[in-house]
């Protein structure tokens, strides 16, 4: 899989930046891919995952340039986002993969956790990242202890965290709701935290949180899609998306094994095989000719109709379902597209061994000289 995405990513870059997707055709599986769009966060999270590949094949990707160079010309397109989990993106990655302090960023992403608005769980969670990164470069410790804190404040008691910090700001029909990406970068951020600042309840925060998706990961490895984080049950299964499976769920639970906490690799093998061997449905999810994942197992539904019914039913009372919305909406449908930021996570994720440890001996900025 490595290689597939290295093979699949030059299809993906366009004039220095990366598409929003390539799509695929169901009724016509061997036409090309076809790309679609534009998407900063999809280009940062590509230049992340590119920086732990050989400069020459950096360069046989991004048509000559670097990694180096993308993280440079990401980290300036970010400055004029509005986008926050853009901004925090570029952030860790500059700091992590580039070794810079974009300045800028950190100093927009500190006011707007200060400011106390509400904001996404996964953006939050990339806020720690890359002030975890970035520590050593320059003082973003007040960025830290906010975003440590709005995470750790908002974990329930099942392990789980919800879409929005505060829940609350998720609307009453979806206070409750929290998808797989909220508790995975949680994880990885707070598991990363505990090691940096020697911080336990980070890890014991981490721990239960991947000890509860673990706990309720589906009979064939599915990483489930929406859970109900009052009493840890699932809300919807569905869709299964490829990401979580050979990325995703990696990353986080390797990196929680790399700060000391539980060893998940049973799941993570469970996981990946799915890709292989998935009861939805007999078509193939990896596309060597196409040089792509498919991107998701899905109901065949309209309008996301499962997931709306199921949170309202939940909202009332968990793990209130309807009964018979498998035979209704049965879960059958690949998605014939590919993201950047698939492969781009998927190079990160198995490549970037090490990079917890790191944090241990690394002392923050400025830390010397007050010694």
């Amino acid at each position: 899989m490595i290689a597939l995405a290295k093979n699949g990513l030059p299809q993906m870059y366009r004039k220095g930046a990366f598409v929003h997707t390539v799509r695929g055709s169901e009724t016509q599986p061997d036409a090309p891919v076809r790309p679609e769009g534009d998407s900063l966060r999809y280009a940062i999270n590509v230049a992340l995952g590119l920086s732990f590949i050989d400069v020459e094949e950096q360069c046989g990707i991004l048509n000559g340039a670097t990694a180096a160079d993308l993280i440079q010309t990401t980290a300036t397109r970010a400055e004029f986002s509005h986008d926050p989990g853009a901004v925090a993106l570029a952030a860790w990655t500059a700091a992590e993969a580039g070794g810079l302090y974009a300045a800028p960023l950190f100093a927009g992403l500190t006011v707007l956790l200060a400011s106390g608005v509400p904001v996404a769980t996964v953006d939050c969670s990339w806020m720690l990242l890359a002030g975890l990164a970035g520590r050593h470069l320059g003082d973003t410790s007040r960025l830290t202890a906010m975003a440590r804190d709005r995470l750790i404040g908002a974990q329930s008691k099942s392990g789980l965290f919800p879409h929005r910090l505060p829940a609350s700001s998720n609307g009453r029909l979806r206070a409750h709701v929290g998808c797989f990406a909220d508790q995975v970068y949680s994880t990885q951020g707070l598991a990363r935290l505990s090691v940096a600042q020697f911080d336990p309840q980070a890890l014991v925060a981490a721990e239960a949180c991947a000890a509860r998706i673990c706990a309720l990961q589906g009979p064939a490895g599915q990483w489930w899609w929406h859970y109900d984080v009052r009493d840890g049950s699932i809300v919807e299964g569905y869709p299964v998306y490829s990401v979580h499976q050979h990325a995703m769920a990696p990353m986080a639970l390797l990196d929680l094994r790399e700060a000391g906490g539980t060893d998940h690799l049973d799941a993570l093998v469970k996981g990946l095989a799915w890709l292989d061997h998935h009861p939805e449905m007999e078509a193939p999810l990896i596309s060597q000719s196409h040089g792509v994942i498919w991107r998701k197992a899905a109901r065949r539904e309209p309008m996301k109709a499962a997931r709306a019914i199921s949170a309202a039913t939940t909202a009332l009372r968990p793990g209130l379902h309807i009964p018979g919305l498998d035979t209704l909406f049965p879960p059958g449908q690949i998605d014939y597209e590919c993201r950047p930021y698939e492969l781009g996570w998927l190079l990160y994720a198995w490549l970037c061994g090490g990079t917890v440890e790191r944090l241990r001996g690394m002392p923050a900025h400025g830390a010397a000289a007050k010694s």
